[in-house]
């Protein structure tokens, strides 16, 4: 009977985890009939999450079954809904419903992240980019409300957030309103920020940049107050301001996949995993983390990494070598990054790409787009089937990151 390693999520630490794990069973001359990798999620595509805030997100998906086929990978369709490290099995729920139990002998966990959606009144009304449906929805409504009578509301769109996403959303839509509402329509966008600065967590140096993209796209910024309540007729702040919009959209931070707390009670605020330096869960020894549900160090220096793509790659590839390393017998690596480097878009002002922890600032405007169109188009997307090529792609130790 073969042994078996499960991947449970199809994000990027998933499809790089699988990639990973490939390449060691590979390098070691393992059969895929002695070790058999499967990866669980609800469709065969990789979501190219941070692409949500540009123009027909519906396009923004990339196929996995031809990757998986040339890596001998096998694929099961559903959502694991949940895992017992005591009997190593993983619950799955199908589209249909149907219910199944799926056995490990390793599982690598990266279920990934979703929109924070704390219980604030009328929140059911706020849109949001956090997936393809959600992105999808969001450009469904700016349609419909393109269609009826101009109005102070109909053309202000509220986006709650003043992090990395909601300064993202907010300096495309400009464009994106132009198109849907005419060029003449006099359209109004709003950051809402609970922090006094643009960014809070970028840092200073980002900020100048911003600011100036905000002016020249004539983006609006509201901060110090964070929404207290979400209506079908805008928002109000905790200071009492209320903002009229037809459209509020909510960027109001991440949490990890509840998952993790099945395979561990050690959980940072964000509902992380702490897990060891070769990104093992040190309470279930058969169990690896990696992605947005690990709280992983990526240098010596106390850094840990962040629920980006950026981070989830690179621990995608050292999670999967480690657990088929682990399973096969061959040392695991430590997971380590510390190349940091940031890239925001900024609409039509450009973007500003950073490098270091402390986001010194390297390229902006048109030389600054030029990279986040190449990240957003190329480096983030999985490699082609080709066997050899995918296999390499799987290297932790010849990342990019």
């Amino acid at each position: 009977m073969s042994q078996k390693i499960l991947i449970v999520g199809a994000g990027f630490a998933g499809v790089w985890g699988a990639l990973g794990a490939a390449r060691v069973l590979d390098r070691a001359g393992v059969r895929s009939s002695d070790v058999e990798i499967t990866l669980i999620s609800p469709k065969p595509e990789l979501q190219i999450r941070p692409r949500m805030y540009e123009a027909e997100p519906q396009q923004m998906a990339a196929p996995l079954l031809p990757l998986l086929d040339a890596i001998d990978v096998k694929y099961v369709e559903g959502s694991v809904d949940g895992i017992s490290v005591q009997n190593k099995t993983v619950s799955v729920v199908s589209a249909n419903g149907a219910k199944r139990s799926l056995a490990y002998d390793r599982l690598l966990l990266t279920s990934g992240s979703k929109l924070s959606r704390p219980p604030v009144p009328g929140l059911e009304h706020a849109l949001s980019v956090d997936c393809i449906e959600d992105a999808v929805e969001l450009d469904k409504h700016l349609a419909r409300l393109a269609t009826l009578p101009a109005t102070p509301a109909r053309n202000t769109v509220a986006i709650v957030g003043c992090g990395f996403t909601g300064i993202e959303v907010a300096t495309e839509l400009p464009k994106r309103l132009r198109e849907k509402f005419g060029a003449d329509a006099q359209m109004r966008v709003v950051v809402i920020g609970s922090k006094a600065e643009i960014g809070p967590d970028l840092g200073a140096n980002p900020r100048p940049y911003i600011a100036d993209a905000f002016k020249s796209l004539g983006v609006e910024a509201v901060l110090g107050s964070g929404v207290v309540s979400v209506g079908p007729d805008g928002v109000r702040t905790a200071s009492g301001q209320h903002i009229e919009a037809s459209t509020v959209i909510w960027a109001g931070g991440m949490r990890a996949s509840p998952l993790a707390a099945q395979v561990s009670s050690n959980l940072d605020p964000l509902g992380r995993v702490a897990v060891a330096p070769d990104l093992r869960v040190p309470e279930a020894p058969h169990v690896f983390v990696a992605g947005d549900v690990a709280r992983a160090l990526t240098d010596d220096d106390g850094r840990y990494a962040l629920m980006s793509c950026q981070h989830a790659i690179v621990m995608g590839q050292f999670g999967g070598h480690n657990v088929a390393a682990d399973l096969i017998g061959v040392p695991t690596l430590k997971y380590r990054q510390p190349f940091y480097a940031t890239c925001v878009d900024l609409g039509e002002w450009g973007a500003i790409y950073s490098e270091g922890w402390d986001r010194q600032i390297k390229l902006t405007h048109a030389e600054g787009k030029a990279r986040k169109q190449m990240i957003n188009t190329k480096w983030i997307y999985p490699p082609a089937p080709n066997r050899a090529e995918a296999l390499a792609a799987g290297n932790p130790e010849a990342s990019f990151g």
